[in-house]
């Protein structure tokens, strides 16, 4: 079931998705060469602190899952497409990182995530960050009142393989608001004119997530979360929460 959102209450996910940027923001500081996972969640957790919000992340445990999750934000290194476990790795050189983040705030909820490099980048990873955020700055163009789901995910799907890369399957983005995940689902890719009408006051997380070597495969981790890619190749994650409203798309987390 869908549920509306009136103006008031997407000006208080406003709110919620600001200090999801402000996390993001902080940690994508913190990430320097040396720097573990652990450290950038503990940076996370003090911003959300600060906040005086919560995580959803911490201790959700969906029906896949074997544990709940540990921490405040999923962070996923190189080979790593989502849901990576914060750990004891220190980042290296080169290396290609996603954070995913979200936050609770008077009730309503925020979630978007960042790829970025640490150290000197390559410019294959630059690249496949850049088609990332390119999809989806796409799917976002495409969540207006009159469009469809399957517009949105039609736009992102377009980017993705036009530049060659994989989309892994059965993964995409989600209704957004009093909790992190609610209805609808929003796919990355699908063929246009299909799927739930979209309507002033639905709020979407939208985001791309792409597999470098082209292939859809992925493979999970023995924690039961991290989601990799089974050729090696490095991942992207790009995602914001997005309202849709009479006056085009509102992205409720950037800064």
């Amino acid at each position: 079931m869908v549920r509306l959102k009136t103006d008031r209450e997407i000006d208080e996910m406003r709110a919620a998705g600001r200090v999801v940027a402000e996390t993001l923001a902080a940690v994508r500081g913190a990430a320097r060469v040396g720097a573990s996972l652990l450290e950038l969640d503990e940076v996370a957790r003090g911003v959300l602190r600060e906040a005086g919000a919560t995580s959803p992340f911490l201790g959700y445990r969906p029906r896949f899952a074997p544990v709940p999750f540990p921490a405040v934000v999923c962070a996923s290194v190189n080979d790593a497409i989502v849901h990576g476990v914060p750990d004891g790795y220190r980042l290296r050189d080169g290396d290609l990182v996603s954070i995913d983040c979200g936050a609770l705030l008077r009730g309503w909820a925020g979630d978007a995530a960042v790829s970025f490099t640490v150290g000197r980048a390559r410019p294959a990873d630059l690249r496949l960050i850049g088609t990332a955020e390119a999809a989806l700055a796409a799917g976002i163009a495409a969540a207006v009142p009159g469009n469809r789901i399957g517009d949105i995910a039609h736009a992102v799907g377009t980017v993705c393989r036009a530049a060659g890369y994989g989309v892994p399957d059965g993964f995409g983005g989600h209704g957004i608001g009093r909790s992190m995940h609610e209805d609808p689902g929003v796919p990355n890719e699908g063929p246009p004119g299909r799927g739930m009408r979209l309507r002033p006051g639905m709020v979407l997380a939208i985001e791309p997530m792409l597999i470098a070597g082209g292939t859809d495969d992925y493979r999970c981790d023995a924690d039961g979360w991290t989601l990799r890619t089974v050729d090696g190749s490095r991942a992207a994650h790009a995602e914001h929460t997005v309202a849709i409203t009479a006056d085009g798309p509102r992205i409720l987390t950037a800064l």
